[in-house]
């Protein structure tokens, strides 16, 4: 089965594996969902990933992070910005922040896929994949 969007499916298998406390959560594997991984892991969302084999395909494996209990999630948010029928772009100017600074957006730019910090610190622009809080 193709999809449309598969960074959105991704974010929807790990909003929903975070809401229902699994420790683990696999996902297909591209390298723009292990770069989106990689950030994951490097802001303190997600604990780690690891790349699994699954048959003729290759698996993202994330192990979610949670508080003291289970109840206390790292992860509050996940929402996709760009869409396949409705692209947003921005310049290093109009980068967004999310919740005045304290979650992390996902800009797909020139120089890789980065946070909103980073694109700001190398001066770049480009297209806005996601907020995450």
């Amino acid at each position: 089965m193709t999809m449309s969007d598969p960074i959105a499916d991704m974010l929807t298998r790990i909003r929903n594996a975070n809401m229902s406390k699994h420790d683990t959560v696999d996902v297909p594997s591209s390298r723009m969902k292990v770069a989106i991984a990689e950030i994951l892991v490097k802001e303190g969302y997600v604990r780690k990933y690891d790349l699994v084999d699954a048959g003729a395909f290759k698996n993202i494996r994330l192990t979610l992070k949670y508080g003291a209990s289970k109840n206390d999630r790292i992860l509050t948010g996940l929402k996709r910005i760009s869409k396949p029928g409705l692209r947003v772009y921005a310049n290093c100017e109009e980068l967004p922040k999310v919740l005045g600074g304290l979650g992390t957006a996902i800009i797909s730019t020139n120089q890789g896929v980065v946070t909103d910090k980073d694109a700001r610190k190398l001066g770049v622009g480009g297209e806005v994949l996601a907020f995450i809080w």
